[in-house]
């Protein structure tokens, strides 16, 4: 297992028989492997992931903007990009080591393969972003089959990439096990999110809004009541709070599947806008 104190140094990896041969000579020594996935934008929510991963064994936290898991207007362009400053919080967050594959290595000429999962992409933020599942799916499953981690720790945040990463992993027999780590908040109740530094100030004293009725209408949610007036009185409050609510929903846990009551383990699911700025964010009921 790696230290419990900080390495001065993790180094970054972009070539794939680099990675793997590092990889190779950790099992060889007995140790096992953690991936944390990310797109970069390294916040304190990754940072956790990394610290959950260091407790298993040796942290790799592989960096890549994935193009395939953007449509064609949104900010792929755009997406924040740092990788210095990047890999030096992971650095100083202990990381074993950083891989950082190029887009060739990723998706080279004549790569012609997809991965597509069924259910749970359907809704949510699978019906507002066509293809973006099928995009982190096939990335999730390289990045297993590049670094052949042991375990692979994603944030619950993005709660349905969870759902799906975990039903792809379970349907095609992958030797991994794929771990939720709850949301890191800021104080005031926002998720953790590259995606924040998008907001206006005025947009950002508005944001922990989202947060207060996932909570109000989970607490509804738990006395047994309908699920539909506590989510049609959430997104009444979200409005006029100046969101534009793309959904709010009550689904099962697992399946994803839209509830009329919860009778079982549920989760409270919303995507809206502010300004330009689009957050997600669920809880559990």
């Amino acid at each position: 297992m790696s230290s419990a104190q900080p390495s001065s140094s993790s180094q970054r990896i972009s070539d794939l028989a680099e990675m793997r041969a590092r990889v190779a000579a950790w099992r060889e020594a007995g140790e096992r492997v953690a991936l944390v996935p990310t797109m970069g934008a390294l916040h304190e929510g990754h940072l956790a992931l990394v610290a959950e991963a260091r407790r298993i064994g040796r942290a790799v936290v592989s960096i890549f903007v994935n193009p395939t898991q953007f449509g064609p207007n949104e900010d792929f362009a755009r997406y924040p990009r740092d990788v210095e400053s990047d890999l030096r919080r992971l650095r100083e967050a202990g990381a074993d080591a950083a891989w950082t594959p190029e887009v060739a290595t990723m998706y080279p000429p004549g790569f012609a393969t997809r991965i597509e999962v069924s259910g749970l992409t359907e809704g949510l933020c699978g019906a507002f972003r066509p293809g973006h599942f099928s995009g982190v799916a096939t990335v999730v499953t390289k990045l297993l089959g590049q670094v052949r981690p042991d375990v692979a720790l994603f944030g619950e945040k993005d709660y349905q990439q969870l759902q799906v990463v975990r039903r792809a992993v379970a349907d095609l027999d992958l030797a991994v096990e794929i771990r939720g780590v709850p949301t890191l908040r800021e104080a005031d109740g926002l998720a953790r999110s590259s995606r924040n530094r998008y907001l206006e100030p005025d947009e950002r004293a508005l944001a922990p809004n989202l947060y207060a009725v996932l909570n109000a209408v989970a607490a509804a949610c738990r006395t047994g009541a309908a699920t539909a007036p506590a989510i049609a009185e959430g997104i009444a409050t979200l409005q006029e709070a100046g969101f534009q609510v793309q959904y709010l929903a009550v689904c099962d846990a697992v399946t994803l599947a839209p509830l009329e009551r919860v009778a079982g383990p549920a989760r409270v699911l919303a995507a809206a806008y502010l300004g330009r700025t689009r957050l997600i964010d669920n809880v559990a009921v």
